[in-house]
């Protein structure tokens, strides 16, 4: 069965070309040949060739091989992927390795023997194979890395003076390598900081990896990050890379830090210290070069509390710690985030030209907004939606009359505290409105702690924000 290759050969001698294709036409699919190197050009600019057997010299008497080395770099220059197999001489072979040294990926020697002459052809169109699989494979990394290093709206938007205080810490520390850690509430554009922290640093045209450790269970902890072997666990049916690996070379944001038990913070710990990760169901360990950021919900102290989180761990991933408030206490920047979530979701609902009014800005700002720039730009988006005006106005947001009333404890246990809430607590059954109040309060009571309102709630994050969205939380 004939091979699926395209073969070019190339010599002055007529009879080398007859003899090469009727050996290699009983092997491979297609064989052209050229007794003229001018040619050259012509065959590879019109037709793709997987192997070029190339002769190292033209003309009669010709031995030095600076004419197959003259054609071999031109046509490395015209498609430098070419696989060029060089025909020489049997005393020509120190003449051969010089020109592997410049791009020639072997070479036969004759009065060749046909089976080497096959097997060697047969190898170099794996290799052509291998190069063209490998050269689709890295295209698709870079979009993928150019991908995953865009986001869908500016960062950090805003010119308050915490949220420039922040913009500089960046910018200091971003070319460095320091690991860093970003604290914030939910909501706070956490992911975001992280996100412009590696298009600051030097590592900005590898990947940007995000993982969410909220969402991973302790189970297929070690497998998402470290990786695993085909048979490491039951269901495990084939090799799979962790994730340390897989953002070699870019920085890796680990979300919800915070959320790690203790025993997982110290297999993390280990391998952080290592630079080394093993797979299960291996034996070797992996050398990796990532940039760590993460990010916790959770307060200073709590972090500061040996039972809650490993203080060796916090000194290796806190080289730098960017504090990021939150929306309340920087009303500055309402404006303008307002506004551009209001042209995003214009253009996304087929609602050009949308404006907002300065009443409702100075409404918006008295806001508690304890879900913070997710809260909103979920209210902005339902206002838009909404709306049948051109300048939305505080009739199109769901605002609560006591949420505008600034609140003297963010850290107390939620309390009834608005009219629906109390609607709720009398008896006013009404499914959708249960079903609202019940999430709003989980939410309140920790803080839009996501990760912890779904679990009280029995949901996973995705049905919880589902349900968020819905009712405009």
């Amino acid at each position: 069965m004939k091979e699926n290759g395209r073969i070019l050969i190339v010599d002055d001698d007529d009879d080398i070309l007859t003899a090469g294709k009727l050996l290699l036409k009983r092997k491979f699919s297609h064989i052209s040949t050229c007794n003229l190197p001018e040619h050259i050009p012509a065959f590879i600019q019109n037709q793709d060739f997987d192997v070029i057997l190339l002769d190292m010299n033209f003309g009669p008497g010709e031995s030095t091989g600076k004419q197959g080395f003259y054609w071999l770099k031109k046509i490395l220059a015209i498609k430098p992927e070419s696989i060029i197999i060089m025909i020489t001489a049997h005393g020509g072979v120190d003449v051969a390795v010089e020109a592997m040294k410049l791009g020639a990926t072997d070479f036969i020697a004759k009065p060749w023997q046909n089976e080497k002459v096959i097997a060697t052809l047969s190898t170099a169109i794996q290799l052509g194979q291998t190069r063209t699989e490998a050269q689709a494979l890295r295209q698709k990394n870079n979009i993928l890395i150019a991908a995953s290093n865009q986001v869908n709206q500016p960062l950090l938007i805003g010119d308050s003076t915490a949220l420039t205080e922040i913009k500089s810490l960046i910018k200091r520390s971003a070319p460095t390598e320091a690991n860093i850690l970003i604290l914030g509430e939910n909501g706070t554009g956490k992911e975001l900081v992280a996100r412009e922290i590696h298009q600051q640093s030097l590592r900005a045209n590898n990947i940007f990896m995000s993982v969410d450790l909220g969402a991973i269970s302790e189970s297929l902890f070690e497998s998402e990050l470290f990786g695993h072997k085909k048979g490491a666990f039951t269901g495990a049916q084939h090799d799979r890379i962790g994730r340390l690996k897989a953002a070699d070379g870019g920085t890796l944001f680990l979300d919800e830090i915070g959320n790690l038990p203790l025993h997982l913070q110290a297999k993390l710990l280990t391998v952080l210290e290592q630079r080394e990760v093993t797979p299960l169901g291996e034996n070797k360990a992996i050398p990796f070069d990532v940039r760590i950021v993460c990010a916790t919900n959770l307060a200073k102290d709590k972090l500061q509390n040996e039972s809650i989180f490993r203080q060796d761990l916090l000194f290796r991933l806190n080289t730098v710690e960017v504090n990021l408030p939150p929306l309340r206490e920087r009303i500055d920047d309402i404006k303008p985030i307002s506004e551009y979530f209001i042209q995003l979701y214009g253009k996304k609902y087929h609602k050009a030209n949308l404006s907002i009014s300065a009443a409702t800005i100075k409404r918006l700002q008295q806001e508690q907004w304890l879900g913070n720039i997710r809260a909103l730009r979920h209210a902005i988006e339902r206002a838009v939606i909404m709306s049948d005006n051109q300048t939305l106005t505080i009739d199109d947001f769901q605002l609560t009359d006591a949420s505008s009333a600034p609140s003297t404890n963010h850290n107390k246990e939620f309390s009834i505290d608005n009219h629906e809430d109390k609607q709720f607590f009398r008896g006013e059954l009404n499914l959708e409105s249960i079903e609202k109040q019940t999430i709003h309060q989980a939410l309140k009571k920790h803080r839009y702690n996501i990760s912890h309102s779904a679990k009280e709630l029995g949901l996973t994050r995705a049905a919880l924000y589902r349900r968020m969205e819905k009712h405009g939380l």
